[in-house]
């Protein structure tokens, strides 16, 4: 059997081939363990699903393994995104929560994501344990079909409700009501579809939708909700006069933004303004937590404000620690997962989508023209990566040269400092900075570069990219 690992956010599969019910129980069990060991078995478990084929029956496994092992269970009724269910952990005071889904990974693909008592992502030592378990278990006759024998409650539950007041209080609903906001939204036939359009419109915002039902072949397409993906929503929202398109990937977590001229605004760049309007509208004060791969721009609004920028490794589970235990204002990666100070520690598309609805209400500008604003305040900085693939041999190699690279120099650039702690990232003069990360998955190298002037990226990449002999 290939070995069930959990990683960045979760265990992910390709339907029947790996992702089976023999392997869904196996997990399921293993969960259980842990929540048994750790004294939160009579708190309970919620359950929830996206859209993908299976989704729901593999939950209904998952409620009978967990309810036979003497764990309460909620379970959603109906297909329901990541960052509801880590609100419902809250909601019902459970001992933690199991998504089905496999985020923004084609269709074949299913998935489990374990999310702890504290609502956010499972940090590595409790998916160390779970995985543990899943290995002492692999070849035990108990992880044959479930008997039924079920010894705890099943409830389902719609927690919608309980959420839309909650994620509304976070948001100047008032202001998006008086301003006649024109909106697109584009939940890619995922588990966040009728949740931002409903939410829009009771907050008096003029809502079309596209690609707004259930379809797990997502049209033929990722439920990624990058630029390349979003051609139809950016042309709807020219065509209609929207003043934003909003989209959510596979699972709602994480998010997607047109801006009224059509331009796509990355995370990299919509970050910044949602602090600086924390900071500056809201007047919330505490750290912003960003993730190695993130935007220093953060770094910069939030010194003017007398407040830290906390790194971090690449991974939400880390932000989430930022948010619980520094009482971060922002947490944010590159990658389009965010929370904010008051909601569970859990990435939120449905959320980033609303903020940036009051954002443009408020500021009384579209988003390019507050980033045009921003950079002339703090500075203008350009982001980008480059994926390089490899040949196995030659991932080794450079994995050897970066493990003792010590330079004082990247090009005609001197290098100021850095870290090593998720990859190797130099700090260079003039305030650049360049990341490179191995993927754990494939051989495949990741080089983030910020600086300056986009020339000035493409000039550290392609400097990296000799000091690599790649």
């Amino acid at each position: 059997m290939k070995q069930i690992s959990f990683g960045t956010d979760g265990w992910r599969g390709i339907l029947a081939e790996d992702f089976n019910f023999t392997n869904v129980r196996l997990v399921a069990r293993s969960i259980g363990m842990y929540i048994l060991k750790h004294g939160l078995a009579a708190r309970g478990i919620v359950i929830g699903y996206d859209n993908r084929f299976f989704s729901d029956r593999f939950a209904a496994e998952i409620a009978g393994v967990l309810s036979g092992q003497g764990i309460p269970v909620w379970i959603t009724e109906r297909a329901t995104p990541t960052p509801v269910v880590a609100y419902a952990i809250k909601l019902y005071g459970a001992g933690g929560g199991i998504m089905l889904t496999a985020s923004h990974n084609p269709p074949e693909y299913n998935g489990i994501k374990f999310i702890p008592e504290y609502a956010g992502p499972a940090l590595p030592h409790i998916t160390g344990e779970i995985e543990d378990n899943i290995r002492k278990l692999a070849d035990a006759s108990i992880v044959g079909k479930n008997s039924g024998d079920d010894k705890a409650p099943v409830k389902k539950v719609n927690p919608y409700a309980d959420y839309a007041r909650h994620i509304t209080a976070l948001v100047d609903v008032n202001a998006i009501r008086k301003a006649w906001l024109k909106v697109v939204v584009d939940p890619m036939h995922g588990a966040g579809v009728g949740y931002l359009e409903n939410l829009l419109m009771h907050a008096g915002a003029s809502v079309a939708a596209i690609r707004d039902y259930s379809d797990p072949l997502f049209g033929g397409s990722l439920p990624e909700p990058a630029a390349k993906s979003l051609g139809r929503l950016r042309e709807k929202v020219i065509n209609s006069g929207a003043h934003l398109g909003l989209a959510l990937d596979g699972d709602a977590d994480r998010f997607g933004i047109i801006d009224s001229n059509g331009e796509f605004i990355t995370p990299n760049q919509f970050l910044p303004i949602l602090l600086y309007h924390l900071y500056s509208v809201k007047r919330l004060r505490g750290p912003v937590a960003r993730t190695v791969a993130t935007t220093h721009l953060l770094d910069r609004i939030a010194d003017r404000y007398s407040q830290r920028a906390i790194e971090t490794p690449v991974g939400f589970k880390y932000i989430s620690q930022c948010l619980t235990e520094e009482s971060a204002v922002l947490g944010g990666e590159e990658s389009g997962g965010l929370s904010v100070q008051g909601h569970v520690p859990e990435k939120d598309g449905i959320l980033a989508g609303l903020l940036a609805a009051e954002i443009v209400v408020v500021h009384g500008l579209s988003l390019t023209a507050l980033m045009e604003q921003i950079g002339g305040e703090f500075g203008r900085l350009y982001s980008e990566r480059l994926d390089l693939r490899t040949s196995t041999q030659e991932k080794e190699r450079v994995l050897r040269i970066l493990q003792d690279l010590k330079p004082a120099a990247l090009g005609k650039r001197r290098i100021t400092g850095g870290t090593k702690a998720d990859g190797v990232k130099f700090l260079l003069e003039g305030g650049a900075w360049v990341l490179v990360r191995a993927s754990g998955t494939e051989p495949l190298f990741r080089i983030y570069v910020e600086a300056g002037a986009l020339e000035e990226v493409k000039e550290i990449q392609g400097d990296m990219k000799a000091l690599l002999a790649l």
